[in-house]
């Protein structure tokens, strides 16, 4: 049974190595026409392709390109109105004769819409209708009867997430746009933003640099912290106390008496924007041992605080 599966796997990965050998001009002209697009892209296949297809679809458009599943059955039956001029269509076949999928070609061309083909038979009459084929060279199924497609699907899948992956890298995409089509769940949490948690507003506790030492720690115990900032006359972020600025000043021989935020605070202290992912900030407290972020704007005014305690809170990790 192990020497069976490792024979499908081996098959599979033999077939990946041909499509990474056969990957040409075309596989550039298909991304430029996906980069160029105005409207959507559509992707079609039935079958097995069709299910290849609705994961490509899924996976543009949580990467930046919007993008939609056209099953070419229900396509004939009126759902062809999803196809706009400015759109382009993905068509996937095997074989490159699906009748369900050549069915959609002339109405596709009356949109003059533009056509990428996906197919193991690049002489088809799907290839012959498309503005670009994407061959999948791929010589022989894993199934040990050749029905199955397994290679060829494999195959099709992985080529959608070179395509994908391309178009979303060339388009600049973020790791703040993925968060945004990804708000629930482990994801989701893992690419929240430092806006989404901190507190602003009457919560971010702020002294001036000359504030008196005494009202320092009151705004410090009433805000709850641990920590405040300490800003210069315009405003600007020149520095922190926390608490443990305050028992260091102690054990120092310090007194409160007649001193001033500046003469205790650290100086540049450690920030973070507010567009930041909040694991990002996570990873700055742990590499620096604190548990306070000043989050400042772009002229490095304070804005707001985040704890650690709001990231735990928030299962970010």
């Amino acid at each position: 049974m192990l020497e069976l599966g490792k024979k499908v796997i081996s098959e599979e990965i033999r077939g990946l190595e041909r499509l990474l050998s056969s990957l040409d001009e075309n596989f550039s002209k298909a991304v430029e026409l996906i980069l160029s697009c105005e409207g959507k892209v559509i992707l079609t296949g039935i079958g097995k392709s069709g299910h290849i297809a609705r994961k490509i679809a899924s996976t543009f458009s949580s990467t930046g390109t919007p993008s939609v599943f056209l099953h070419p059955g229900e396509a004939l039956h009126g759902d062809l109105g999803i196809v706009d001029k400015k759109d382009i269509v993905i068509a996937i076949s095997n074989s490159g004769e699906s009748g369900e999928v050549l069915a959609l070609i002339p109405y596709i061309k009356l949109q003059g819409v533009p056509i990428i083909a996906i197919t193991n038979n690049p002489r088809s009459t799907l290839a012959k209708h498309s503005e670009v084929v994407l061959n999948l060279n791929v010589e022989r199924e894993a199934c040990p009867l050749e029905l199955a497609p397994t290679t060829s699907s494999t195959a099709t899948l992985v080529l959608g997430d070179a395509l994908a992956m391309t178009v979303m890298e060339l388009r600049g995409f973020t790791k703040e746009d993925f968060a945004l089509r990804h708000p629930a769940g482990a994801l989701g949490r893992k690419l929240r933003l430092v806006k989404d948690l901190y507190h602003t507003g009457e919560e971010l506790p702020v002294v001036r640099e000359d504030t008196p030492m005494k009202e320092a720690i009151i705004e410090m115990t009433a805000k709850g912290f641990g920590a405040t900032a300490v800003v210069n006359e315009e405003g600007r972020l020149v520095g922190i106390i926390t608490d443990g600025d305050l028992r260091r000043f102690v054990n120092k021989g310090g007194s409160f008496e007649n001193t001033r935020a500046k003469d205790v605070m650290t100086k540049n202290p450690k920030t973070i924007s507010p567009d930041e992912l909040a694991l990002s900030a996570l990873k700055k407290m742990e590499d620096y041992n604190i548990t306070v972020l000043i989050v400042v704007d772009e002229e490095n005014k304070p804005i707001g605080i985040i704890h650690m305690h709001d990231i735990l809170k928030a299962e970010i990790v």
